[in-house]
């Protein structure tokens, strides 16, 4: 397992903010290793305006992000996944498709920068947040020694990952 690229999909109902936050950051920090993707249940069709704005403030591309629905990635010629993380509380209850290849999963819950009111400030803080929550498990994440990790360890340790708060990195 340790040549290997790991695939790895953020799942959220709308798909326009954590979890395409999650997959630009499994790419910065996988460095090489992760190729991320991102999908929703519901996609808004549109990422959110701020979650741009705050990936390019922090030097990451934004080419190529998108709204998407998440059986994009449970059709035949779909990308095959090895992990499966969601991102926020809707996507973690509801029935998920079957994805081929039995990945991983994991809930990663993070509260929605998007459903924060108020100025500009105060919702990008909320953006920031959820970013650096995002970026802190992740970091964990790529750090494991997949290679010396059984199936059981490896998903002891995805689940202790979620449980992860920003003081813990």
């Amino acid at each position: 397992m340790t040549d290997q690229v790991f695939n790895v999909l953020f799942l959220c109902t709308g798909n326009s903010a954590r979890s395409i936050l999650a997959e630009r950051l499994i790419e910065r920090w996988g460095q090489g290793r992760f190729r991320g993707f991102s999908a929703g249940s519901h996609p808004k069709g549109e990422v959110h305006p701020l979650a741009l704005e705050l990936l390019r403030r922090n030097n990451y591309s934004t080419e190529g992000l998108r709204s998407k629905d998440w059986a994009e990635f449970s059709v035949p010629g779909a990308p095959e996944m090895h992990f499966v993380f969601t991102v926020c509380d809707n996507a973690a209850k509801e029935v998920c498709p079957v994805w081929p290849g039995q990945p991983m999963t994991a809930h990663w819950g993070v509260a929605d920068p998007a459903a924060v009111e108020g100025d500009e400030v105060t919702r990008l803080n909320a953006f920031r947040t959820a970013l650096r929550e995002l970026e802190n498990r992740i970091k964990i994440f790529v750090a494991l020694p997949f290679a010396s990790l059984d199936r059981l360890k490896l998903q002891q340790k995805l689940n202790e990952i979620g449980q992860t708060t920003l003081g813990d990195a």
